[in-house]
């Protein structure tokens, strides 16, 4: 229904001021819309739930993707690290990637700091309980309506709930509605989309107990140091931090038994949790029961911050009782006298479909509402970010939209950033778990690389008008100087065997074969990033061809009412899926889980016709 006959109170709201929420109300709040951003508790600005750090393998790509294109996660880790690694150092560039333990506290401080001297951005401490819609056929969102019965007018809505949504937390026999622990569930704004008709599932997650410091005999541990530090943000300079050293330890035939003799009391075992866990970061009652031939799991001592004593067991999640969580813990070597100060807890959260999102992040059923984050499906800071800073650059374009401007929003490629990867997975084929980004899933991950992502995605950010032009001039003349090395090793005669690997005691590592071979003056980056360009030169060569004919199809469009059964020979399988996603692109159809290379045949013949 129609709630204002006045004018939008604001271009865009932001529903969440997570990592999502963040990133996503800065974009429109920097573009020059009016954004207002509306959040539980203030207090916890872009908390880190879980594991406090940031980056990692694909994740940390991410990072830099999002500062390249002008979002802020990668400046707010550079404020608040207290541990730097260059994960696989080891192996090639394609699958390196920085990651960085950061004090927690800190980083909210930050990020609470960078909202509210934002100019065009207000918060507001409330819980939207249900949205507004326009009286019109094609249901556009008008507005917000929260729990404090505030009705709020706004032309775009961003919903960043996280796992607040509906949400609910376990610990044994106890539950309680919660997104975490000690802070209540949005409760409402589940059942108004359902009422919408989008289809809304329920996800779990978890978090493993916290152990003060001094409880914590460290010489029964295994060291962890980081690298020296270096800035995720392109416009980073030197880091002068404390850098604060992880452990290692791992649990026991002891510690499993525990927990196999206590599994009924688990809610993930004894049916009270619905919700599908995410696969690649289970709880420990599932790394228990699912590998019974493993004699001992790996787990990460890691600090939470400068100022708190409390220490976060990477590895150790769990739901079971506070007691067997107590008595498991005491079993690992230097916990014996443990006290622990949080005990771990699954969480039950609805998300929302995401295949009934257009690759803009817009839904298919209400326009003018995004929704960025793990009300998509997806887990992990990064992965929230990056959705949340192309949801709300579109949301920004869409606002545009009401001043005649066409509506052409940002769809960033395959081939063009991790971001897009994600993006093209999750509304091309859903997900029935949570979802985290691995460079497996990037087909072209050789060019996405976590040095590159400036040269990829600043240009666009220009453009955008999220980046100065002093920044892009900047990767102008980074690109330049790269090709100058690369000119420079064409026609340098050792350059081809040591680059190689034959010249001596260089091997195949890049930093050693930027030692091994003389630098006539080039800056270390660019040397650095023209030799891996110069080495994989043949292999990105073929990945561009493939690129070409990714951009190929992804350029013919497919109208959003196009009727596929005007294709008779097309098979009842491949139609049902595409009039479900209902694709924007052949490119996109032909990514749809199950459909056949026939039927995409037949599909582009119809389309040029």
């Amino acid at each position: 229904m129609r709630i204002f006959d006045s004018k939008y109170k604001y271009d865009v709201i932001v529903v969440g001021a997570g990592h999502a929420g963040l990133e996503a109300a800065l974009a429109t709040a920097r573009l020059g819309f009016s954004t207002l951003i509306i959040t539980q508790t203030i207090d916890t600005i872009c908390r880190m739930s879980c594991n406090p750090s940031i980056g990692g393998i694909a994740k940390g790509n991410i990072v830099r993707e999002i500062d390249a294109l002008g979002g802020e996660m990668a400046k707010l880790i550079d404020k608040s690290m207290i541990q730097f690694r260059m994960l696989n150092k080891s192996r090639g560039p394609a699958v390196q990637a920085p990651r960085a333990q950061a004090d927690k506290a800190d980083y909210s401080a930050a990020a609470r700091k960078t909202l509210e001297n934002q100019p065009n951005l207000h918060l507001l401490q409330d819980t939207v309980t249900d949205l507004c819609l326009e009286e019109d056929t094609k249901r556009r969102i008008s507005g917000v309506i929260t729990e404090r019965g505030a009705r709020i007018a706004a032309k775009s809505v961003i919903l960043t709930t996280g796992t607040f949504l509906e949400g609910r937390i376990f610990i044994g026999d106890y539950d309680a509605p919660c997104g975490r622990l000690g802070e209540g569930a949005a409760l409402g704004l589940g059942k108004s989309l359902r009422r919408l008709g989008f289809k809304v599932a329920r996800l779990k997650t978890g978090t493993p107990s916290r152990v003060l410091k001094s409880s914590i005999d460290f010489s029964q541990t295994e060291i962890q140091g980081g690298d020296p530090m270096m800035p995720f943000s392109y416009d980073g300079g030197e880091i002068c931090r404390p850098d604060v050293p992880c452990h290692l330890v791992y649990t026991n035939l002891q510690t499993h038994e525990i927990i196999r003799n206590n599994i009924g009391r688990s809610p993930l075992y004894s049916g009270k949790i619905e919700g599908i866990g995410p696969r690649y970061c289970p709880s420990i009652e599932d790394k228990v029961m699912r590998f019974p031939q493993r004699e001992r799991h790996q787990l990460f001592i890691e600090p939470e911050g400068l100022y708190t004593e409390e220490m976060y067991i990477n590895g150790l999640s769990s739901s079971l009782p506070e007691e067997v969580q107590g008595e498991f813990l005491r079993t690992l070597p230097g916990f014996e006298n443990a006290v622990m100060t949080r005990p771990g807890y699954a969480v039950e959260y609805d998300f929302v479909e995401p295949t009934q999102l257009y690759p803009s992040l817009e839904t298919k059923l209400v326009s003018g509402l995004f929704h960025a984050g793990q009300i998509n499906g997806t887990s992990g800071y990064e992965e929230a970010a990056g959705q949340g800073l192309v949801a709300g650059i579109n949301a920004g374009k869409y606002c545009k939209s009401f001043e005649g401007v066409p509506y052409e929003p940002l769809v960033l490629a395959r081939n063009q950033a991790y971001i897009g990867v994600l993006i093209d997975d999750l509304v091309t084929l859903g997900t029935s778990e949570p979802y985290r980004m691995f460079t497996a899933r990037a087909e072209y991950r050789l060019t996405l690389r976590q040095d590159t992502c400036d040269e990829r995605l600043t240009p666009l950010g220009y453009e955008i008008g999220l980046k100065s032009e002093a920044q892009f001039r900047r990767v102008e003349a980074k690109i330049a100087e790269k090709a100058e090395v690369v000119k420079y090793l064409n026609k340098t005669k050792n350059a081809a065997a040591v680059v190689f690997g034959n010249g001596e005691n260089c091997g195949g590592d890049v930093e050693k074969i930027a030692r091994c071979l003389e630098n006539p003056g080039f800056s270390d980056s660019a040397w650095v990033g023209g030799i891996i360009d110069y080495k994989y030169a043949s292999y990105i060569a073929k990945q561009d061809a493939r690129v070409e004919k990714l951009r190929r199809m992804d350029s013919i469009r497919i109208a959003p009412d196009f009727d596929y059964g005007k294709i008779p020979a097309l098979s009842t399988e491949s139609r049902q899926k595409l009039e479900k996603i209902r694709p924007q692109t052949l490119g996109q159809a032909a990514r749809i889980s199950g459909i056949r290379q026939s039927d995409v045949m037949l599909l582009m013949t119809q389309l040029r016709r």
